[in-house]
């Protein structure tokens, strides 16, 4: 019985998982973020690496998570870590935000005529900082 439900349990935390890395890969998909940092970058022709970082990234980040496998980089990579992370997100939100049209949008509701520059930077700056403030603290005490 025991096997059973825990066979039950896991093959229900795997469907789930897959299911949602699954949306995770058509959002990046539906929203040509792949196709745009290949055209932004000048490299087309190695759009299958972009692809393959993508998807090792996530595997890999989701078993590190799941198993709580230690990383002995340092400061320094995780520093690197969080850039590169923070590179990504960064494409994906913009990418997300250019799909929607939101900054104009935002921009035309808002009656916002100059200065949007700053806007932009104030929102990085405060992802930044907010990232910092909850992945770092460990580092600070």
């Amino acid at each position: 019985m025991w096997l059973t439900r825990q066979t039950i349990v896991f093959l229900t935390g795997l469907a789930g998982g897959m299911a949602t890395a699954a949306g995770v890969f058509a959002l990046i998909t539906v929203i040509g973020m792949i196709p745009r940092m290949a055209g932004v970058t000048r490299t087309g022709h190695r759009v299958r690496i972009y692809e393959t970082a993508i998807a090792l990234g996530g595997g890999i980040g989701n078993l590190v998570d799941l198993y709580k496998v230690p990383l002995p980089f340092g400061i320094i990579g995780l520093s690197l870590f969080g850039v590169c992370c923070g590179i990504f997100v960064g494409c994906l939100v913009m990418s997300l935000a250019e799909i929607v049209d939101v900054f104009p949008i935002m921009i035309r509701r808002c009656r916002i005529k100059v200065g949007f520059w700053a806007i932009i930077v104030a929102l990085a700056l405060g992802k930044m900082i907010g990232s910092f403030l909850l992945y770092g603290k460990h580092l600070l005490s």
